[in-house]
C-alpha cells in the first residue's frame, strides 16, 4: 500500500479518536448533570414540587436526621469524585459554568454538613411546616388537578405527621447541646402550630383543597378523598400540632435561648461563616461586610436627605422617616383590593419601557396576590416562581395584613424587585432556557438572584418610574434596608448585638414602620446570613455595568449587557464576573 495512504489513513483513524473521545467526554458531562439533578431532587422533594417536577409530589424527607445527613455526604462525596473524572478542556462555555456550579454546591454543602443547624429544624420564617402549609392552601406549588394528586398530598400530609415528631426529637437534642432558637422566636411559631388545631375539620386548612376539588370528579371520587383527609387531618395531623403546640410551650420555650445571634451558640461563629459563603457566594468575612454596610448607609442617607430638602421637609432625617411612616396621605387605600390595583397600575405603566432595556423576556405568565391569610402576619412580600410550561404564573405575593396602615411609598420600587424585571425576569427566563441542563434550570443562588432583583430597583425612572419624590425615596429606602442588612446581620451574628441593638439601628437609618423592622430583624434572627446575598449581589453588577460601559465606550448596549447577565441563569458571582469579563473583551 502507499505510504502516503498509509499515512493518510493513520491521520484519519487518529482525527476520528480524538473526535470520539471528545464526544465521549461530553456525553459522560451530561450524564453527570443528568444524573446530579435528579438526586438533588430525590433529596430536596419540595423544592422539586415548587419547580415543577412533579413525580415528586408525593416524597418526603427528615432532613434533620442523621440518617438524611449522611444521604447528603454521600450525594457530594460522589459528584465531587465525579467532576474530578472530567476533562475540562474540553467543555463548551455553558459545561464549563456546571462543572464550576456543581464544584462550589458540593463543597459549600460538605461544609454546612459540619456543622449542628439541624439541631434547630423550625424558625418562625423559613421552615418545613410552613411550605407544606403553603402547599396545603391550594394556591401553590402542590398541584390538585387530578385525583392523583389529591393522593399524592395525602401521603405527604402523612409523612408529614411524622415528620414532626422528628423535628421534636432534634430539638430535644438541641436543649441538650444548647443549640436552640432565640426566646422571641420560639413564640412567634407557637401560633403556627396552635392555630391548626381545629375542632371542625373543614376549618382545617390541610382540608382547603377538598372544598375546591374539581367538578370533574365523580361523587365516589368526592367521598372517598373527603372522608381519607378527614382521617388522616383529625386523626394524624391535627394531634401532632396539638402535641407540638404542648412541646413547644412547656420544653422548648424555657430551654430558648435570651441572646440573638447565632454567634452565641456553641460552634455558632463558625456555622454562621458557612452561612455567609453560601448566601454571598464570596470569600468576604463578616467584618468586611459589617464596614462595608456601614458605607452603603451612610452614602444613601445623603442621597435622602436630598429629597426630604426636596419636598419641603423641615426637620432631621429621623423625623423625615417618621413622617413617612405615618403620613395618612401614604396610605389611601381602604380595601386590600386596591393595593393589588395599584401594582397592576405599575405593570401597566412600566410596559412601554420594558422593551427599551430588554430584548430577552419570559413567556412564563405573571400574576399578582394577596399573601394566605395562615402566614400573611409573619411574611413579607415575595415571589414565588410559576413553571416553564406555563400551567402555574408566577405569583408576585403581597402580605396586607392591615389595610388601613398599608403605606405605599416604596411600592414601584418593591414591584420592580419581586416582579418584573426583577424575580419574575430572572427566574422565569432561567426555566426556559432550553440549552442550560435541568439543574441550572431551576438552581438558585441568592446573591445573583437577590442581587439581580436588587439592581432592577435602580432602573426605575428608566421604566418611567419614580416621578413622585416618595416612591424615589421608597427606592432609597428599600436599598437603605438591604444595605442595613449588611450591618445588622453580622451585628446580630458576629459583633453580639441584641434584637434591641438591630431594631434601634433600622429605626435610626429607614423608614419602614417598626412592626414590619421588628418582623425583619426576626427573620435575621432566623435566617442567618440570607438577607446579605442582596446588597452584595447588587453592588457586583453594578459595577460589572460600569466596568462595561467604560471599557465598551459606544459598543456598550444595555439590552446585550441585561441578556449576558440574564440568559446563563444564576451562578456565584466569580463565575458571572468571569462571563462578562469575556463578553468586553469580546468587544460584541
Amino acid at each position: 500500500m502507499n505510504k502516503t495512504r498509509i499515512l493518510f489513513s493513520a491521520m484519519l483513524f487518529s482525527l476520528f479518536f480524538v473526535n470520539c473521545k471528545k464526544e465521549e467526554k461530553m456525553v459522560d458531562f451530561k450524564s453527570v448533570t443528568d444524573d446530579y439533578f435528579k438526586e438533588k431532587n430525590e433529596l430536596n422533594p419540595l423544592d422539586a414540587t415548587l419547580n415543577g417536577q412533579n413525580e415528586y409530589n408525593d416524597q418526603f424527607v427528615f432532613e434533620m436526621t442523621d440518617a438524611y445527613r449522611k444521604k447528603q455526604g454521600k450525594f457530594f462525596d460522589k459528584y465531587e469524585k465525579a467532576l474530578s473524572g472530567v476533562d475540562t478542556i474540553n467543555l463548551s462555555a455553558e459545561e464549563k459554568i456546571s462543572y464550576h456550579i456543581i464544584k462550589w454546591e458540593t463543597s459549600v454543602g460538605k461544609e454546612l454538613l459540619k456543622q449542628e443547624a439541624n439541631l434547630m429544624p423550625i424558625n418562625q420564617f423559613e421552615s418545613t411546616h410552613l411550605k407544606i402549609m403553603q402547599f396545603a392552601s391550594g394556591t401553590s406549588a402542590q398541584p390538585f388537578r387530578t385525583e392523583k394528586d389529591y393522593r399524592n398530598f395525602l401521603k405527604r400530609m402523612e409523612l408529614y405527621s411524622v415528620w414532626i415528631d422528628s423535628a421534636m426529637i432534634y430539638m430535644e437534642k438541641g436543649i441538650q447541646k444548647r443549640v436552640v432558637l432565640p426566646k422571641v422566636l420560639t413564640e412567634k411559631m407557637i401560633p403556627q402550630f396552635e392555630e391548626q388545631v381545629t375542632n371542625n375539620v373543614e376549618d382545617n386548612l390541610f382540608y382547603s383543597t377538598i372544598k375546591t376539588m374539581p367538578a370533574s370528579f365523580s361523587e365516589e371520587v368526592k367521598t372517598a378523598l373527603k372522608e381519607e383527609y378527614a382521617k388522616v387531618i383529625t386523626g394524624k395531623l391535627v394531634p401532632q400540632y396539638q402535641k407540638m403546640t404542648r412541646f413547644l410551650k412547656d420544653k422548648y420555650l424555657p430551654a430558648s435561648r435570651a441572646s440573638s445571634g447565632i454567634g452565641s451558640l456553641p460552634g455558632g461563629k463558625d456555622l454562621y461563616a458557612v452561612y455567609v459563603k453560601q448566601w454571598t457566594t464570596t470569600d468576604m468575612n463578616p467584618d468586611e461586610i459589617h464596614e462595608l454596610g456601614l458605607k452603603e448607609v451612610a452614602r444613601l442617607k445623603a442621597e435622602m436627605e436630598k429629597v426630604k430638602e426636596q419636598v419641603g421637609f423641615k426637620g432631621t432625617i429621623v423625623e423625615f422617616f417618621n413622617h413617612v411612616r405615618n403620613n395618612p396621605e401614604l396610605k389611601p387605600f381602604e380595601k386590600p383590593e386596591e393595593v393589588i390595583a395599584n401594582f397592576e397600575a405599575i405593570h401597566k405603566r412600566i410596559k412601554p419601557n420594558v422593551d427599551k432595556l430588554f430584548s430577552l423576556q419570559p413567556k412564563t405568565p405573571f400574576e399578582i396576590r394577596r399573601t394566605e391569610a395562615f402566614r400573611e402576619k409573619t411574611a413579607s412580600a415575595e415571589y414565588i416562581q410559576g413553571t416553564a410550561d406555563g400551567t402555574r404564573p408566577g405569583i408576585f405575593y403581597v402580605p396586607i395584613p392591615d389595610v388601613s396602615n398599608y403605606n405605599y411609598y416604596g411600592d414601584e420600587d418593591l414591584f420592580l424587585h419581586e416582579a418584573i424585571p426583577g424575580h419574575h425576569f430572572q427566574v422565569s427566563l432561567q426555566q426556559e432556557n432550553k440549552e442550560l441542563p435541568d439543574f441550572r434550570k431551576f438552581n438558585w443562588f441568592g446573591a445573583y438572584g437577590e442581587g439581580w432583583a436588587l439592581y432592577t430597583e435602580s432602573l426605575g425612572k428608566e421604566l418611567g418610574l419614580y416621578t413622585d419624590p416618595y416612591q424615589y425615596f421608597g427606592m432609597l429606602g428599600n436599598e437603605m434596608h438591604r444595605a442595613i442588612r449588611l450591618v445588622v446581620d453580622t451585628g446580630l451574628h458576629s459583633k453580639g448585638w441584641t434584637r434591641e441593638q438591630a431594631i434601634k439601628y433600622s429605626l435610626e437609618n429607614e423608614a419602614e414602620s417598626e412592626a414590619s423592622i421588628i418582623s425583619e430583624i426576626e427573620r435575621y434572627m432566623a435566617y442567618s446570613g440570607q438577607a446579605l446575598s442582596y446588597k452584595i449581589g447588587q453592588l457586583k453588577i453594578i459595577e460589572l455595568r460600569k466596568k462595561a460601559e467604560t471599557q465598551m465606550k459606544d459598543k456598550f448596549d444595555i439590552k446585550v449587557f441585561h441578556q449576558k447577565v440574564l440568559e446563563s441563569g444564576v451562578m456565584p458571582l466569580a463565575l458571572l464576573e468571569k462571563k462578562i469579563n469575556d463578553w468586553i473583551l469580546s468587544g460584541k
